[in-house]
């Protein structure tokens, strides 16, 4: 572990996070800017934030004491991810050090099942949907929905990890047996008619307050965020509240402190339906770093320390942001000289990351008032950055 900060004063807070990935590193900048000190608990000497944050701890969220050692001389423990196990939550809640969000928020994080029974019996809107103990469970679903259902892991998966869409019931039971066999517990859902995907951010503090970031439309391929509009083009003022009051609701009833996102599929019509939550800083809100008066960063930074809120409103009527996923260039820097002369108003994120196939090495954002101009100068960023295209 490097020394803390003299410079920042005896008074500085210093909040301890939970993972070292982009997300920590993220994190920094924020916590610079508002005079705070930040330690990150790193599994991997590799983690991209072990590079910019000074106050790094080597250890495993699953390791009790690792964690436990790591949160002294924290005034605040947050995440940059949701794998940490309840019982290593529940010691730390016991500390004394101030838990955010807490374990019983978390949870529904952490388990879609549970997170599912939770939303539903609070009346918002979930798809129908049961737990999975064998394949009867799958059929009887999809007598009443139809084929194809959706089966999904209850724990991990990310990326479109741990999804399957399955079209009949012999698809169902070898997915289902599949699982049994690896211990993974199942739930089934209906497969919605999506016509596109939606987030709605907000952030939420210890006393209550909250602010709601504009409604975005998030762009996957292969499972993957790929690129993210903000505001969501073409969604009417009605849909847009209502996002964002299913967000708050969810941030209200559950208890979350920090940033929460709520990923949403919108049908046809229009209606909107919950398909999962993120208790941290989350991929669809990257363009708040350059697109928002407060980023989504520091408003997790502000609420986890009941700070007051910093505004969401937007810089620009449009933001456009695309990941940068690993494919044939070893190094994303080289590239920036072609990209930041065609552009000078092209922000580019390097997270510091070794390059792999499929793997999140960075981001773009652009800003403006055009949305095909917009999205074209982050598609040739992005696809340039990668190594897709050369010109």
């Amino acid at each position: 572990m490097n020394p803390a900060h003299p410079s920042l004063g005896p008074s500085a807070p210093r909040v301890g996070v939970i993972g070292a990935g982009q997300l920590a590193r993220m994190m920094q900048p924020a916590a610079i800017a508002l005079g705070l000190r930040l330690r990150v608990l790193s599994a991997d000497p590799q983690d991209c934030a072990n590079q910019v944050v000074p106050d790094v701890v080597s250890g495993h969220p699953g390791d009790m004491r690792a964690v436990l050692d790591f949160a002294r001389g924290c005034d605040v423990v947050t995440f940059e991810h949701e794998h940490v196990p309840a019982d290593v939550l529940e010691a730390l809640v016991a500390t004394g050090v101030p838990v955010r969000p807490g374990p019983g928020a978390l949870l529904y994080a952490q388990d879609k099942a549970e997170m599912r029974e939770r939303l539903s019996g609070l009346g918002l809107p979930c798809p129908e949907w049961t737990r999975v103990t064998g394949p009867a469970d799958a059929a009887d679903l999809a007598g009443k929905t139809g084929w194809p259902i959706v089966l999904k892991a209850t724990r991990g998966g990310y990326d479109g990890r741990g999804v399957w869409v399955v079209e009949d019931a012999d698809a169902a039971a070898r997915v289902i047996a599949e699982a049994a066999e690896r211990g993974v517990s199942l739930l089934a859902e209906a497969a919605v008619p999506f016509v596109r995907e939606l987030a709605a951010q907000v952030a939420r503090s210890p006393h209550g307050q909250a602010v709601a970031y504009p409604v975005v439309e998030t762009v996957q391929r292969d499972g993957i965020c790929r690129e993210v509009y903000a505001p969501a083009p073409a969604v009417d003022e009605a849909h847009a509240l209502e996002a964002q009051r299913i967000a708050l609701t969810i941030a209200k009833e559950l208890d979350v402190t920090g940033m929460l996102a709520v990923e949403l599929f919108q049908t046809a019509d229009g209606r909107l339906w919950i398909n999962e939550l993120a208790m941290r800083p989350h991929n669809s809100g990257h363009w708040t770093i350059d697109g928002a008066l407060t980023s989504q960063f520091e408003n997790h930074l502000r609420a986890v320390l009941d700070l007051p809120l910093g505004s969401p409103a937007p810089h620009a009527p449009l933001a456009v942001m695309a990941n940068v996923i690993g494919l044939d260039l070893p190094d994303l820097y080289p590239a920036y000289l072609h990209c930041l002369a065609r552009d000078p108003g092209l922000k580019i994120h390097n997270y510091g990351k070794d390059v792999k196939p499929g793997r999140k090495i960075g981001h773009v954002t652009v800003l403006g008032d055009d949305f095909d101009d917009c999205v074209e100068r982050a598609r040739h960023a992005a696809a340039y950055l990668r190594g897709e295209i050369d010109e």
